[in-house]
């Protein structure tokens, strides 16, 4: 009598190979969008900063903008300048608004584009 062996396969379970070169490849896209992203956010706080201490220390709109780009030349920012400016007066309070846009360029005619826009309170 020959017993009969049932050879059970345990189910194979993780990713092909396919799957961890997709999960790679992800990977890498996204390191590098962020690592492209993070100086364009910290431009844009800087950009925050300065124009809020135009608005303060500014009583003219070319004072204003002279500050602004002070603040500009000692933080490295380059993506807007102080005529860019929107200077206005609300009530005795100086409120100065500004919008701008900032690329990175992905792949072909492929581009991540970032519009800020904000303004002094």
């Amino acid at each position: 009598m020959h017993a009969q062996r049932t050879v059970s396969r345990a189910r194979q379970r993780g990713l092909s190979f396919i799957g961890v070169i997709f999960i790679g490849l992800l990977a890498v896209a996204a390191f590098a969008i962020g690592g492209q992203s993070i100086p364009i956010f910290l431009e844009y706080q800087a950009i925050q900063k300065a124009a809020a201490k135009a608005a303060k220390e500014g009583s003219t709109v070319p004072d204003v903008r002279a500050v602004f780009d002070r603040a500009a030349a000692i933080d490295d920012i380059a993506s807007i300048k102080g005529k860019d400016l929107d200077v206005t007066k609300r009530g005795d309070k100086i409120v100065v608004s500004f919008k701008y846009s900032r690329e990175i360029a992905l792949a072909g005619p492929a581009y991540l584009v970032y519009r800020f826009e904000d303004s002094t309170k």
